[in-house]
């Protein structure tokens, strides 16, 4: 806690009749409290992070007076204010001579300043990261509970991230760990949020309120590694933020699985026989079995709008999730479905289309069941 204390030396000075008493503080290595960073970085402010460290026992642990614990956390947030200049551009903390602060602290200083609550992310996920959803953050704020000025710490780091990697060649997370020296975990989250604010999905409906963050990053993570045009060619443009036109309009070319009658008559015999026998809900599978195909091969068709791909998680809960849920499907029915229903398609004699469908049906199986819980 108070790692200062055994280096604070008090000198008395007399200069002429007058008595003079200074506090000095001998050191090099610059004093960090992990859990007083983590205070500023929730938008505490001195007075209520020196009340949380008194209540916490700290006074007693280190007998200091409340005065040094005052002082002690106003100078540190002092640092961390000066700190923050270069958290803005992390690989400037390595190279700087102002404070000396060991790599493994670097490293926690940067973590944290980046790390994010999983409630605000998931207010503004998906909204562009305009001056505009800034002004909102009042709202999200009172919403969510956390400090308007974290929310904004938070919205500027995302906006931070954004700009700087959506120019760039190579792989998004690659990018964001070179440039920001993030853990891979953070890094994919940040790649998440930037693929997300670049393509507008609609997260904010209240269908998708149920849907967590980290739902929507393991969807993000499937869509870019195999939609964007980086899935296919590491070495163009915005690869990993775009998805892949080329593909989505090959995509229509799977509406011939519910336009052509015979087509449609013979996938629906071929899944419902590997079925058949395996799931309870077999009858409602059969039943259901042309409503749901419909449903995801006009979502395939109609990617190419920017609109629709806006809805695209709307259109996988209403579509799929919805209709399967209120017939009592288990994760595991799901799965069996989809596995049989993309496998049956390889079968379908005048069926061309077996790349662009197992591409587009391999990341729909896998947001699919990621969605499907309560």
């Amino acid at each position: 806690m108070l790692e200062f204390l055994s280096c604070r030396l008090t000198r008395t000075f007399k200069i002429a009749e007058m008595s003079v008493e200074l506090d000095v503080f001998v050191g090099n290595t610059t004093i960090m409290d992990e859990e007083v960073y983590q205070f500023w970085l929730d938008g505490y402010t001195v007075n209520e992070a020196v009340r949380v460290r008194m209540e916490g026992g700290v006074l007693e642990e280190c007998e200091a007076s409340a005065e040094v614990l005052h002082s002690d956390t106003m100078d540190q947030f002092r640092t961390f204010q000066m700190c923050e200049r270069l958290l803005h551009s992390p690989a400037k903390l390595a190279n700087q001579l102002l404070f000396q602060i060991p790599p493994h602290r670097q490293a926690m200083l940067i973590e944290r300043y980046y790390a994010f609550d999983s409630a605000f992310v998931r207010e503004v996920l998906g909204k562009k990261l305009s001056k505009g959803t800034k002004k909102d953050l009042d709202d999200v704020s009172a919403k969510t509970g956390i400090t308007l000025k974290s929310c904004r710490r938070q919205f500027d780091n995302f906006k931070r991230v954004f700009k700087v990697v959506e120019e760039l060649k190579g792989s998004l997370v690659e990018n964001i760990q070179q440039h920001f020296l993030l853990s891979d975990k953070l890094a994919r989250d940040y790649a998440a949020i930037v693929f997300f604010a670049n393509n507008r999905f609609e997260t904010g409906k209240r269908k998708l309120q149920y849907l967590s963050f980290q739902d929507f990053a393991f969807c993000a993570g499937q869509l870019i590694n195999n939609w964007t045009v980086g899935a296919v060619d590491n070495m163009v443009e915005d690869m990993d933020v775009d998805l892949d036109k080329e593909f989505l309009q090959d995509l229509k070319d799977l509406k011939i699985l519910i336009t052509d009658k015979d087509m449609l008559d013979q996938h629906k015999s071929l899944v419902c026989t590997a079925l058949r026998g395996k799931t309870k809900v077999f009858n409602e599978m059969e039943a259901n079995f042309k409503n749901l195909s419909r449903g995801l091969v006009n979502i395939a068709a109609k990617l190419l709008n920017a609109k629709d791909v806006r809805d695209f998680f709307i259109d996988l809960v209403e579509k799929f999730i919805e209709p399967c849920r209120s017939d009592r499907w288990t994760a595991g029915d799901i799965r069996l479905f989809l596995t049989h229903y993309t496998n049956s398609a390889h079968i379908l004699d005048t069926f061309k289309h077996q790349i662009v469908w197992d591409r587009y049906m391999g990341v729909i199986k896998s947001c699919i069941l990621k969605m499907y819980h309560d």
